[in-house]
C-alpha cells in the first residue's frame, strides 16, 4: 500500500493553541469552514498526532503548554512540518519577555513556515499551508534514498545505486 501517495493528495494537520487569544484560532477554523474549505483540497484536522503531517500552531508557548507542544511534535511521524501562525507564534507578540512566556515557537521546536499577523488572515494563513505542502514534499524526496547514497545519486544509474547500497548496507557502512 502506498501511503506517501494518499500523504501527498490529502496532509491531515494538528492544530495547537499554546495560549493565544484565540483570535487566529478563529481565523484557522475559517479556513476549514465553508467560505475557504480547505477541505476540499484534502486537508483534514486531525486530533492525532501519529496522523498528521503539518503542525499548527498559535499564540505564545508558555510554561504549561511547553512540555505538551514538544510532546506532541515528538509523536508525529516524520516527515514533519511546523507552521507558526500570528504574530504571538512568531516572536511572542505583545507577551514577548513576560515571565511565563518562552516567546516564539521556534525556542522549542523547529519552524519551516511562519504566518505572519494579528491575527492572521484566513488567505496568509491558506499561503502558509500551501507552502508547508512544498516543504513536506521536499522532505520526502530527501528521505527517499538514505543519506549516505546521496552522493551516489548523482553520478550512477539506478541499478548501479541500488547495488552499492545493498553492498554498503551489508558492510556497515
Amino acid at each position: 500500500m502506498k501511503l506517501n501517495g494518499f500523504r501527498k493528495k490529502s496532509p491531515w494537520i494538528l492544530h495547537y493553541n499554546t495560549g493565544s487569544c484565540n483570535g487566529c484560532d478563529v481565523e484557522i477554523l475559517a479556513c476549514l469552514g465553508p467560505k475557504y474549505d480547505l477541505e476540499r483540497f484534502g486537508i483534514l484536522n486531525r486530533g492525532n498526532p501519529k496522523q498528521s503531517d503539518i503542525l499548527l500552531v498559535t499564540g505564545p508557548v508558555t510554561k504549561r503548554t511547553r512540555d505538551r507542544l514538544i510532546r506532541l511534535y515528538m509523536e508525529m511521524p516524520e516527515p514533519k512540518v511546523v507552521v507558526a501562525i500570528g504574530a504571538c507564534a512568531c516572536s511572542g507578540g505583545v507577551f514577548r519577555g513576560m515571565y511565563n512566556v518562552g516567546n516564539g515557537v521556534n525556542n522549542f521546536i523547529p519552524v519551516d513556515v511562519y504566518v505572519p499577523g494579528c491575527a492572521a488572515r484566513p488567505e496568509s494563513i491558506i499561503d502558509g499551508v500551501v507552502k508547508a505542502l512544498e516543504i513536506l514534499e521536499k522532505k520526502k524526496k530527501d528521505m527517499e534514498l538514505p543519506h549516505r547514497c546521496k552522493e551516489l545519486k548523482r553520478e550512477s544509474s539506478r541499478r548501479k545505486l541500488l547495488a552499492e547500497c545493498t553492498r554498503r548496507y551489508h558492510e556497515g557502512r
